[in-house]
């Protein structure tokens, strides 16, 4: 595991992502102790939620009230409420302020995001890293082996039961976590 803890503040579009979701999920509940702290904020989830909805207009409401209750639920203790938007965000873009301000305020180690440029700094003085879903899960992957293991056996075992193949490497890459989803691949081997 990780020594200390790391504090990880999930952007909208990992969140939008099922197959990254479902990945930081199943890390974060299938250990013993957390790997990692997550932590989100109302507006990040209203940023996933309006884009799914977007690509999705003919989901019923039931669909994202669950998408919104398992993310709450699954991580209950990580809602940042209290974030002040402060001029501090030297980022390329102005509408990721608020995920600035919410990393700050919760003391974020590590911010997880797909557009990790949108947080790139001229002089490298940002207060927290920031790492894509597939190098945070490498981190991951590096830091509990185990881990890792037992959670690609879990999501082989629930495709199977489903009476699908399950193709973790492939559902990885189309994700953008290619170097995440090799890691995979050399493990199924081992698993069945």
């Amino acid at each position: 595991m990780f020594d200390p803890v790391p504090t990880i503040l999930v952007d909208a579009n990992v969140w939008y992502s099922r197959t990254q979701r479902d990945w930081i999920a199943l890390l974060y509940t299938t250990g013993e102790t957390d790997p990692f702290r997550v932590r989100w904020t109302e507006d990040i989830l209203a940023e996933a939620m309006y884009h799914l909805r977007k690509e999705h207009p003919d989901w019923d409401g039931r669909k994202l009230s669950i998408f919104r209750d398992h993310l709450e639920e699954t991580f209950e203790n990580g809602r940042v409420a209290d974030f002040v938007v402060d001029g501090s965000y030297r980022g390329v873009d102005p509408a990721d302020a608020h995920v600035h301000a919410a990393a700050l305020a919760c003391g974020a180690d590590m911010l997880v995001t797909n557009n990790a440029r949108d947080f790139e700094w001229d002089d490298n003085s940002s207060p927290y890293e920031v790492a894509s879903p597939d190098d945070f899960l490498m981190l991951v992957a590096d830091a509990a082996p185990t881990l890792v293991t037992r959670v690609t056996k879990t999501m082989c075992e629930y495709h199977l039961g489903l009476g699908r193949e399950p193709n973790l490497p492939s559902a990885l890459r189309r994700a953008g976590c290619p170097a995440f989803a090799e890691h995979i691949r050399t493990l199924l081997p081992q698993l069945f």
